[in-house]
């Protein structure tokens, strides 16, 4: 059935990722609850994704919606450059208690792309402020860090970011930790241009759009104790990671890391409003106060500390006790369990995973433009599972409130497309082309 507002989604919506040529119309979601989204036909379709990585307890949460409810019967928006509010202000408290010691100072803003290119600008100016001006970041092979130019730089060279290559800043590259000796390349660098570097910039034990590759604590350990030992400060993305999608709070816990910068978004509000959260250590905060105003750190957004968004926030904080670290768990040990049966499948190169975060690896050309993945992706979608693969990586990771048979069913799903079946042609409805 034809719905009068995807004729002005046609005529007037740019969606991100979607090759406007050649993609059939979206499918049109109404209302949402739990691990699931309804159509405007009611049609059910579990999110095996979190829409984006984003949504951890449910859509939907009574208590998400209650808090947002309740603060926006107060107080909305306020200019956050000269005023406060006491969400912002509880929530920065809350985030310094489960972060790893050292981390104390939270800059707000928008989204994860923000968040990096806030903690970028924080590094390079800390040290121009104290008279030891360094430019130069590092970061990993397959890494993605966002869409704008400073995150775009830090990422890895791909179909995302070709056409801006003239524009992109230098980034040193240190290999993928999941494919080559990463310690020994940063030793390297740090001998020829140790000076000149500023930062690392890493997602801790997960690259996450590079295809959900996994990489050892002991790596990210060494990195550490390397930048540590040369005064270069270790940026953590846990833009992906971070909320308990690796198992603890935050995947820097895993190796018991403390880096000088964490980058927070995604599910930080528990994915229904966004925000974003850079956070430092006292020392870079003090390379910043000054009686030279010329040392402020000028950065803004309209939106920052948005007190709807920071009431969300502490909502789902407050929702990380046992029985979410339970929910965790058993979601990581009903992955484990059809992983090890994936693992020899016909058509299966390699399965991964961490903690709630699980990856299967197609056999069928590697890149974001796989063709694979826009069968799978179809197909999928036709069956009521939303699963979104990166090229030939197709990754279940589901909001906490997952049960066990709604899991098998995305592993279904999966099965029957691995043993040959693909998508009914289909005129509207979905998928978007990526």
């Amino acid at each position: 059935m034809a719905h009068p507002f995807l004729s002005l989604d046609a005529a007037h919506v740019w969606h991100p990722y979607t090759q406007h040529h050649q993609a059939p119309l979206p499918r049109p979601i109404a209302r949402a609850a739990g691990s699931w989204l309804y159509d405007t036909d009611g049609q059910a379709v579990l999110d095996a994704i979190s829409s984006w990585w984003v949504t951890t307890h449910g859509h939907c949460h009574p208590a998400l919606v209650q808090a947002i409810a309740e603060q926006a019967r107060t107080l909305d928006q306020v200019i956050f450059a000269g005023f406060t509010h006491e969400p912002a202000a509880r929530l920065a408290a809350a985030l310094v208690q489960r972060l790893p010691a050292g981390l104390s100072r939270v800059f707000f803003s928008d989204n994860g792309s923000t968040a990096v290119e806030v903690a970028i600008k924080l590094s390079l100016q800390s040290f121009a402020n104290q008279g030891t001006p360094r430019r130069l970041i590092a970061a990993l092979d397959n890494a993605y860090h966002g869409d704008t130019f400073g995150a775009m730089a830090a990422g890895a060279r791909g179909v995302f970011t070709h056409m801006y290559e003239p524009l992109l800043f230098e980034v040193a590259r240190l290999p993928d930790p999941s494919e080559g000796d990463t310690v020994r390349a940063l030793e390297a660098l740090l001998d020829a241009r140790g000076h000149e570097l500023a930062a690392v910039i890493v997602e801790p034990l997960v690259l996450g759009a590079g295809g959900m590759r996994v990489w050892d604590a002991r790596v990210l350990q060494a990195i550490r104790a390397r930048t540590a030992a040369a005064g270069v400060h270790l940026i953590a993305d846990e833009v992906m990671t971070g909320f308990g999608r690796t198992g603890p709070m935050f995947a820097c816990a895993l190796a018991t890391v403390h880096p000088d910068l964490i980058c927070l978004s995604k599910g930080i509000t528990g994915g229904v409003l966004p925000l974003g959260a850079t956070v430092a250590t006292e020392a870079i905060f003090e390379a910043f106060s000054s009686s030279d105003r010329r040392k402020t750190f000028f950065h803004g957004h309209s939106y920052t500390a948005n007190p709807m968004a920071c009431a969300a926030a502490l909502a789902s904080l407050a929702l990380f006790d046992e029985a979410c670290e339970g929910a965790r768990q058993r979601i990581a040990d009903c992955h484990t369990w059809h992983l090890a049966a994936l693992r020899n499948v016909p058509g299966v190169k390699a399965v991964r995973q961490l903690g709630t975060v699980a990856a299967v690896e197609l056999e069928a050309p590697s890149g974001y433009l796989s063709d694979i993945g826009r069968e799978l992706a179809a197909f999928s979608l036709q069956q009521g599972v939303l699963i979104r693969p990166l090229g030939n990586v197709a990754y279940c990771l589901p909001p906490y409130c997952t049960r066990d048979d709604e899991l098998d069913r995305v592993y279904t799903v999966l099965q029957r497309f691995l043993a040959g079946e693909r998508a009914a042609p289909l005129s509207t409805g979905g998928p978007v082309d990526d």
